[in-house]
């Protein structure tokens, strides 16, 4: 019973959650920037919402990899995994979306470091 209840709470939709936030918060950049520039012809600094984009961004992606943690540390049997069960799907998805969640992480980070350190729009 417990199985089925946590593997309720991983899908595929889990899975994907990390990346699809970073992609979002790529065009918010993209286009914040290019906006900014058009304009008002220099690069902007950082404001208000590209703060609270970039930590709800940031935040978002924690919050999966933190339940992808969880559900990875869920007991089942040791490799090797000669029949998929439950467990050992949900145990995969779990690892592979807290992978995808550092990962993310990691590109949001990096999305947001030239508002940092650029100056102008050339």
């Amino acid at each position: 019973m417990r199985a089925r209840i946590l593997a309720l709470r991983v899908t595929l939709w889990t899975l994907i959650v990390p990346p699809t936030v970073w992609a979002v918060h790529f065009l918010f950049c993209y286009l914040w920037v290019s906006v900014s520039c058009a304009k008002l012809g220099q690069f902007p600094r950082f404001t208000t919402a590209f703060v609270i984009g970039t930590g709800a961004a940031l935040a978002i992606i924690v919050a999966a990899g933190a339940i992808a943690w969880v559900q990875s540390r869920t007991p089942g049997d040791p490799p090797p995994h000669d029949e998929g069960t439950d467990i050992d799907r949900l145990r995969f998805i779990a690892k592979s979306t807290l992978l995808l969640a550092g990962l993310s992480f990691v590109a949001v980070v990096f999305t947001a470091a030239p508002a940092l350190m650029l100056t102008d729009c050339r």
